[in-house]
């Protein structure tokens, strides 16, 4: 029994350290609402990735990955960029195109979830030399025609915008790289 409590306590004291560890540091570039200006391209592919695709759920908050890009209908703003589960992408207008640079960060993640590469990018109707990434407290955030992207936790099915004009400052991306004023 004295030896199962070990395990236990051990396991929960390992998945505290990870789980700390993948939040970050709140100081890291949170504090001053800036990025390291180093972008960096995508690599593209143009088959289907080898992996399955891996997104965090809409509610789940802090980040979302991606494997595809695509352009879409999209009801109520046009052709914008969705990811690979077809949900909507964001810019933020506080952020910068050039060089890239995210200012979302602390409780802003929450909501607006930066939209995070591991690998290549597929792309469809999107222009793969518009893609680019910028560094985020060690993960790789995509960037599209130098805007950091996001999505929004409030769309929680494919095909959604409800985050569109939200604050007068996030807007659905369109595949070159412009928000979305529809």
């Amino acid at each position: 029994m004295n030896q199962q409590r070990i395990v236990l306590l051990s396991a929960a004291g390992l998945a505290s350290a990870l789980l700390l560890g993948a939040c970050g540091s709140s100081m890291d570039n949170a504090s001053s609402g800036t990025s390291p200006s180093h972008v960096a391209p995508v690599a593209t592919a143009t088959a289907a990735a080898s992996e399955p695709a891996a997104s965090a759920p809409a509610g789940s908050g802090h980040l979302a990955i991606t494997t595809t890009l695509m352009a879409r209908a999209v009801e109520g703003v046009g052709s914008v960029v969705t990811d690979d589960k077809g949900m909507t992408l964001y810019r933020y207008d506080k952020d910068q195109a050039h060089p890239s640079k995210w200012t979302c960060s602390g409780t802003c993640t929450k909501t607006w979830m930066p939209v995070m590469v591991q690998d290549s990018v597929k792309t469809m109707g999107v222009e793969k030399s518009l893609l680019g990434t910028v560094h985020r407290d060690g993960k790789t955030q995509l960037t599209l025609g130098g805007w950091p992207l996001y999505r929004y936790m409030g769309d929680t099915a494919a095909g959604q915008a409800n985050g569109q004009a939200a604050d007068g400052m996030w807007y659905a991306v369109t595949p070159s790289g412009g928000k979305s004023v529809r």
